[in-house]
């Protein structure tokens, strides 16, 4: 096998010198066409390239990622003369068939944004908060990580490494080097990611009825019904390449239905659209399998039927269990006896404000089209103060009519091997043993806070409550902290509690590549390299069917002087580490980590990022490795990885997993014993009963209910007499995981989200409302809700339902650049962060964010 070094790598696509002044007037003209006309930039969206098809004019493609979503889709990189000019879909990749959507293109805007941070930093005002002025100067490398490491070292010497933390923001799959190894070898507990932010309540409800704790997959191209619980697979939550490849084909073959509050992009092309009260999903998805079960339309193959075959399911009538004779699931009769006998479409109509003929309409359409048919559960349906339970519904849909891991329905995901980091207990000394084990700062395992992640009490993360955990020093205060790609300042709900977090840290350390929210509170600020263009990682995920395994490359050579944040700067912090008398960590850096095709250590940050990703995908390339063409491409070499840049799995074969679920009976759970073990054992770890862990975590069921899906009313912040309007947020189709605000593309190109406009932060309000307010288009309107207030400028939409305001997660930037922020000097922002408005509240079983589900009211008056 052909052997590739560091500098052969390093010239993959030969750059040539170039200034950061002649690169941006060399520039200008083209960013300028795209941000006004929209041709150069639209014209790529979702388009696939033919395998080998040359560029236009010179240059060479090189493949990368593309993590502007959890869909990591493979992508390649134009390169001409050491610049990165263009991006397509990696026409190797089949899980999103070549094609890609709009926000890898607003990366090379990100790539080249004079807003970057150019250097090291390091903060002169020691006074912290919103609108002080950090006073930053430019520092070397060497000084910037010494700080850091000299900070630490006083807390070994003081036994107190507990008290460091590291914050996760958006990550590849090195990610274990520096979320887990660097805190756990130096002896705190104390990784803290941002999933909870994200969508932990989303696999709550497929972990509780099938034992799978992690996002579905989808079998679009086979499928009959699509039900989109706010899901919208043409903008976002994941796999939009995929979906808009393959839309045109479910629009003629598959009735789609789009349960959303907003008239989003999928449900303007939907069959039927049910605006449901925000928060109230559940109740619809009770009532939904209510008219399933009278109408007889249960999957008698998946779950089974009445022992005579006399359908005993009427409404407000209980069914003898022993009836029932069930297949492939587990306690439906209970689940009709506790929650659904009553639940009616008429009952759901108060609930939920969606008509009880509708309810009935697309239940039945629904289920007569499975077992092809897809109920699609996301974070706008889960991530609700009281969303636990609403996922399960929402998935037990699948389940009930035998959809779930089905053709045409909803799967689990192929095996992606990969390797992680090795081993590190030998290189944890007494105090990093002892430390390591104390309790989070997040509060995890406490008996509010529940995060069942996978069963297991304390077993997921808290990310929001962090910030309270630090203010109020329980279970103790964090002295030294450093967050990377993590923007928690303005990315969490209640965000100034954040911001008084992080002004409390004695020592902060923000890793990042432009200069955030987060960044105004740091003692010291890192410049990272850009994940697409500028970094050596690899991501794995699935759509299509398709796992996969793609590499991020170092496309071009960085233009400032950055580092790789999951590699390099751990190992810069390593030897600092060891000038100081604490080694373990380049011990364990130098030793347990070589290149796999030569065998030698690595030396330095480069070499030790590059050996880092060769290792951990060795399953991929690698013939000698025991994982190697097991689940899928047997790439010849490293060199073959790096060339195509993705590895693609066997397709999944639904069917395989029937029979077989991870779930304490082994089947598909309407009554889930799985939860109930959870319960039980997080409700015995802190001697009080299930009940008081249900009050405790703000659920009303009490009893067996709590151990079957159920409608549960929507918790919301606010009286309704003085906030009289619902506000919901949704995400918008050009957002680079919330980090698209300083590219003029993102502003140009704005009104791609319906009812948005461009350049400008709308709060979208039905003119049914508006009249009876006496407001009027367009014109400027101050929000408030019980936790804080913004300023924006109102738009008047009928693809709102009456009753409610949405607004777009994104604008409100007060400082992420020139073009996000309207005064960046002056912490103005343009807009306003629905951070603001909306109160730290969770969906405390899985420890999620409730930033969905109307959690709040609000007021809105002229400004």
């Amino acid at each position: 096998m052909a052997t590739t070094t560091l500098q052969e790598h390093q010239t993959v696509a030969r750059r040539t010198t170039l200034s950061r002044r002649s690169f941006l007037g060399s520039t200008v003209g083209t960013g300028l066409i795209a941000a006004v006309g929209g041709g150069p930039l639209l014209s790529h969206f979702a388009v696939a390239s033919q395998p080998g098809r040359r560029a236009a004019g010179v240059g060479k493609w090189v493949a990368s990622t593309c993590q502007g979503c959890t869909s990591w889709c493979p992508v390649q990189v134009r390169v001409v003369e050491g610049r990165a000019v263009s991006v397509r879909g990696n026409p190797n990749s089949k899980a999103n068939h070549g094609c890609i959507c709009p926000r890898p293109h607003l990366a090379l805007q990100q790539l080249y944004d004079p807003d970057r941070i150019k250097t090291p930093m390091k903060r002169t005002n020691p006074k912290k908060g919103r609108g002080e002025d950090p006073g930053f100067v430019p520092i070397s490398w060497d000084e910037a990580i010494g700080m850091l490491a000299d900070k630490m070292m006083e807390l070994r010497a003081k036994e107190e490494t507990h008290k460091f933390a590291y914050f996760r923001g958006r990550y590849s799959y090195m990610r274990d080097i520096i979320y887990s190894a660097v805190p756990k070898i130096f002896g705190s507990p104390n990784g803290i990611s941002h999933s909870a932010i994200c969508a932990e309540a989303e696999k709550f409800g497929a972990y509780y009825t099938e034992g799978y704790w992690d996002y579905r997959d989808y079998d679009l191209e086979n499928t009959r019904y699509v039900l989109c619980w706010g899901a919208d697979p043409l903008a976002s939550n994941r796999q939009v390449p995929h979906a808009i490849s393959v839309w045109g084909k479910v629009r003629d073959q598959a009735t789609i239905a789009v349960i959303d509050p907003r008239l989003s992009a999928t449900a303007a092309k939907a069959d039927e659209w049910l605006p449901v009260l925000p928060g109230e999903d559940g109740a619809l998805a009770v009532a939904m399998a209510h008219v399933i079960l009278v109408e007889g339309l249960w999957s008698r193959e998946f779950v089974g039927d009445f022992t005579d075959g006399v359908n005993r399911f009427v409404a407000g009538q209980t069914v003898d269990e022993e009836a029932f004779q069930e297949n492939m699931t587990h306690g439906l009769v209970k689940w009709w006896n506790l929650e659904l006998k009553d639940k009616t479409p008429e009952w759901a109509e108060q609930q939920c404000a969606v008509p009880a003929d509708q309810i009935r309409r697309v239940a039945i359409g629904f289920a007569k089209a499975a077992p092809r048919a897809i109920s699609w559960l996301s974070p706008g349906a889960s991530m609700q103060a009281r969303g636990g339970y609403a996922a399960m519904a929402t998935h037990a849909l699948n389940g009930l009519v035998g959809s779930t891991d089905h053709l045409g329905g909803v799967v689990q995901k192929t095996k992606v091997p990969a390797d992680t980091v090795p081993d590190f207990a030998e290189y944890q000394d007494e105090i990093a043993k002892k430390r390591s084990k104390e309790h989070k700062i997040d509060q995890r395992g406490t008996l509010g806070f529940p995060a069942l992640k996978s069963g297991k009490s304390g077993g997921g993360v808290v990310t929001n409550n962090a910030a309270d955990g630090i203010l109020n020093e329980d279970p103790y205060d964090i002295q030294v902290a450093v967050a990377n790609w993590a923007n928690f300042a303005f990315s969490c709900s209640g965000a100034d509690r954040w911001q008084r977090a992080l002004s409390k840290i004695p020592f902060f350390v923000h890793i990042t590549t432009h200069a955030s929210e987060t960044s105004q509170f740091a003692d010291v600020v890192l410049p990272a390299a850009h994940q697409m263009f500028e970094k050596w990682s690899f991501l794995k995920n699935k759509q299509n069917l398709y796992g996969y395994s793609s590499l991020t490359e170092r496309v071009v050579e960085p233009m400032w002087d950055v580092r790789q944040d999951e590699t390099e700067i751990p190992w810069m912090l390593a030897e600092a580490l060891a000038e100081r008398g604490f080694d373990n960590l380049l011990r364990y850096f130098k030793e347990q980590f070589a290149d796999p095709e030569t065998g030698k250590a690595p030396t330095n940050s480069e070499e030790f990022a590059l050996y880092a990703v060769k290792q951990f995908t060795r399953a991929c390339w690698d013939a000698s490795h025991p994982d190697y063409g097991k689940y899928g491409d047997k790439l010849n070499g490293w060199a073959e990885f790096v060339e195509k840049g993705v590895w693609n799995s066997h397709r999944f074969e639904p069917g395989k997993i029937r029979g077989h679920f991870k779930t304490v009976t082994g089947k598909f759970e309407f009554y889930s014993e799985t939860l109930k073990q959870a319960l039980s054992a997080h409700a015995e770890k802190h001697g009080v009963s299930v009940d008081e862990v249900l009050e405790a975590t703000n659920y009303t069921a009490r009893g067996e209910l709590a151990y079957v899906p159920h409608a549960e009313t929507a918790l919301r912040w606010g009286d309704a007499s003085e906030y009289p309007l619902i506000f919901f947020e949704h995400r918008s189709r050009l957002n680079r995981e919330g980090r698209s605000a300083n590219c003029t593309w993102y502003q140009a190109h704005k009104n791609a989200d319906p009812g948005d406009e461009n350049w400008d932060d709308v709060l979208k309000m039905n003119p049914v409302d508006a009249e009876r307010l006496g407001l009027k288009d367009r014109e400027m309107v101050r929000v408030s809700s019980p936790t804080g207030s913004i300023t924006v400028r109102l738009k008047l939409w009928e693809g709102v339902r009456p009753g409610t305001v949405a607004k777009c997660y994104g604008q409100g930037h007060w400082a992420y650049g020139r073009v996000a922020a309207l005064d960046f000097q002056k912490h103005l922002p343009r807009g306003g962060n629905n951070n603001e408005l909306l109160p730290a509240e969770y969906e405390r079983l899985s420890g999620s964010t409730a930033r969905h589900g109307g959690v709040t009211r609000v007021k809105v008056e002229r400004a």
